[in-house]
């Protein structure tokens, strides 16, 4: 390995429910340094699909995070001047950075609707595992199982 390591920072919780996970998701959200805007957005987002869930909230953002954790992703790894796709295990931190990403990536992708409205519909089918999110899980699990051959490149 090349270089130091970077230090893990410490995430900041919410300030409503006091979660790590949900702190994460408002700063993913947060555009120009505008957190409360991305606070009201993921809460309200949150709090009505949870209603509709008919489940807690914090249970209801865990539920669909850990939905849409991935448990392998290709690296890619160059080996006598061929480039090979290397499936290798997600670690934990890195499972909730992307199921935050995909859910927050797939709801501004979409339009006609606000951000909040779109974003409670991308959880709510995650938490149903269906919906775009699940499908790029899937299609990354996928695409590390079919390159299984090379896991022996793994470094």
């Amino acid at each position: 390995m090349r270089g130091k390591r970077s230090k893990k920072r410490i995430i900041a919780k919410d300030r409503k429910y006091n979660d790590e996970i949900i702190g994460r998701l408002i700063n993913k959200v947060m555009q120009g340094g505008r957190k409360s805007i991305a606070e009201e957005l993921v809460y309200t987002a949150i709090e009505a699909g949870a209603e509709k869930g008919k489940v807690p909230v914090i249970e209801f953002v865990h539920t669909t995070i850990d939905n849409i954790r991935p448990a392998l992703e290709i690296k890619s790894r160059r080996v006598g001047g061929a480039n090979y796709q290397v499936p290798v295990p997600v670690g934990p931190r890195r499972q909730e950075t992307l199921s935050v990403r995909w859910l927050v990536d797939i709801s501004r992708k979409k339009t006609g609707k606000s951000f909040s409205k779109l974003l409670e519909i991308e959880f709510l089918n995650a938490f149903n595992r269906e919906g775009d999110a699940i499908k790029k899980k899937l299609d990354v699990e996928r695409m590390a199982e079919a390159n299984k051959a090379f896991a022996h490149f793994k470094w």
